[in-house]
Formats: structure tokens, sequence, C-alpha cells
């Protein structure tokens, strides 16, 4: 009996997977969906011993830039393809939280169109990372009443068009930070519309200038800044360099000491995944989406845990309590409990 609702249950999330039936929200034990591999004591003090990832919804696209939004108690979280910003939370469950979230234009277009990642500037107003816009953009209505209205924050640099922002976030001087890999073109890096000729990371400043601040990376992805403002970590989605790297801010914003802070090459055939979204808690700890699933680093910048899961990760985030860790993980968002 348990075997044929297995094999229900698996054909039923295939299925959802390949047509465009609505997402389905199912608050599961994802038992065989992932494990977390405890490296170094110190991590035993964030997870449980019988942690697990729940199915919170299962059946996007893509799902990416999950945010927890903490007046509301929900998380929201990108589907690209559907051009679509979804929310959960313990009361409503899944709903529609925006659409269109990343193209807003009348004229039918190819590739990936709607929002990645998403961030809160310090004015509390919702910023994405439009793929099918091309650009940082500023959602004008409140976050208890969206609307896809949207200010543009920036969609050039040095006259000529970002290809696909991809990730955000934003320091406490209300800078941003941004990568522009060429994922959301319909060719990616030969797509006839792409205009930049490196995929670069940027800062929006204060004043509304654009600078690239990168333009070492292949592809760079996800992007965090650190509690203290003093150090910018960039994922590198490349199989051929699947790293993450850290870079010094001083106090002008200039970046300095570029270097690895993590090479997760010799992974990327071992399980789904590439260095992608990543968040810091407040004591420091890292939590990054990489190849086998959530990777977990100390204050000091030590693998110490890993989230292994069976499906492509590609970004994290916590609730205000850090009680949660809220995954995007392709066509599922998951959540794993942690420990106070």
């Amino acid at each position: 009996m348990k075997k044929s609702l297995l094999l229900i249950s698996f054909l039923a999330v295939v299925l959802a997977s390949c047509t465009n039936e609505k997402p389905l929200a199912q608050k599961t034990a994802a038992d065989t969906l992932s494990e977390i591999e405890i490296l170094d004591p110190e991590a035993e003090k964030l997870f449980s011993k019988d942690a697990k990832a729940e199915i919170l919804a299962q059946g996007f696209l893509w799902s990416e830039g999950p945010l927890w939004l903490k007046d509301q108690q929900k998380i929201i979280f990108s589907d690209v393809p559907r051009n679509t910003i979804n929310s959960w939370s313990e009361k409503e469950g899944l709903k529609v939280y925006l659409t269109p979230s990343g193209y807003t234009d009348t004229i039918a277009r190819g590739g990936e169109t709607g929002s990645n990642g998403l961030c809160l500037n310090n004015n509390g107003k919702l910023v994405l990372a439009q793929h099918g816009d091309r650009r940082i953009a500023e959602m004008q209505a409140s976050l208890s009443a969206p609307k896809p209205e949207f200010k543009t924050l920036a969609n050039k640099f040095d006259g000529k068009r970002f290809s696909s922002p991809n990730d955000v976030c934003a320091d406490k001087k209300g800078n941003y930070y941004f990568t522009d890999p060429p994922y959301g073109l319909v060719k990616q890096e030969n797509d006839s519309s792409k205009e930049q000729t490196k995929e670069g990371v940027y800062r929006i400043n204060i004043d509304g200038s654009v600078e690239q601040l990168i333009d070492s990376l292949t592809r760079p992805n996800g992007i965090i800044v650190s509690n203290d403002g003093k150090k910018l970590y960039v994922a590198n989605s490349d199989p051929a360099r699947a790293i993450w790297a850290v870079y010094d801010i001083d106090e002008g914003g200039k970046l300095s000491n570029g270097k690895v802070f993590m090479d997760a090459t010799s992974f990327v055939n071992k399980g789904k995944g590439l260095p992608d979204g990543l968040k810091m808690d407040s004591k420091g700890y890292i939590y990054a989406s990489g190849p086998t699933g959530i990777w977990v680093f100390n204050p000091a910048g030590k693998h110490i845990a890993t989230i292994k899961i069976k499906e492509h990760a590609s970004n994290v985030a916590l609730d205000d309590s850090e009680s949660y860790l809220y995954i995007t993980a392709n066509m599922y968002l998951l959540r794993v409990k942690l420990s106070k």
C-alpha cells in the first residue's frame, strides 16, 4: 500500500512539472528529498538531529528569490518562467502575490521573463531583479497591496542595456548590489540582443549612478553584503568554476582583496545545483545553495554542514526569528526548522 501511494505521489509531481497546472500547496515531510549532513559538531546547534525539509508547495516551473515579509509573516518567491511572484504563509497557504513580476511589455518574447532575486530597501519597498524588463526596479505599491507598478532604478551601464539582472541586495546605506548574467535572454550569452560584453557585478549608488564592480566572474549569480557592510559575497554559477567569491568593501565603497571563499567545482558532478543564492543570518552563518544542496558556513568561513537536496536548489531565505530556513528548489518551496 505504501509503495502504491508513493508511486501515485511521484507521478503527480512529474505531471505537475510538465503542465501548466496551478502550483499545489502541500505541507509534508520530504523524507526522500533531503537529508542534513553534519560536517562539524558546531552545526549541531543549528539543526536538530531529526530535522527534515518540509514541502510547503510544488508545481512551479522554476522557483527563485525567496524573501520573508515580517509584517505579513509570509514568504514570497519568484516563479521565473511564469512571470509571477507567489506567497506562502501558515494562515493563507499558497497564493499568487504579483503578476507580471519581471516583464511588463505587451510584445511576446521568449526566455525566462519573470523576476528573480528580491529584496527590501531601507524604505520597506520591494526591489526586484527583473529578467524580462532587464532592470532593477522598485515596486511602487505597498507590500500588503502589491501591484505591477514599477520604478526603474537601473537598466543600463555605460549606455548599454543589462542582460537579465539576476539577484539583488541592499546595504544599510541604501546602495544596491546586483549581478547580471545572461540567463533570462532567449539564447543567453549568444543572444543577439545582448549588449553588455562582460557578465558584471554592479552597484547602484545612493545618488542613482551605476558602477561596474566586477567583470571577471563568468556567471555571477547570488549576492549578499555582510551584516557589517564590509564584505561582498558573490556566487559564480559556472560548472567549470563553481565558486563563491568574497571581496572587502572599503569606506568609499571600493572593492579589494577579492578571493575564493569556497571552491565547489569538484562537487558539481556529485549532485544537482551550482553556487547560486545565499543569505547570512544575524550571527554570521551563511546558507548558500550549491552543488548537492544548501552549504552552511560558519562565521569563520568553514563549511560545517550541507542540507543535501535531490533537486536543484536555487536560493534561500530566513524568517525574522530565524526559526526556519526557506529553500526554493526547482519546482518546490521547502522549509527546514532551525534550532534557536
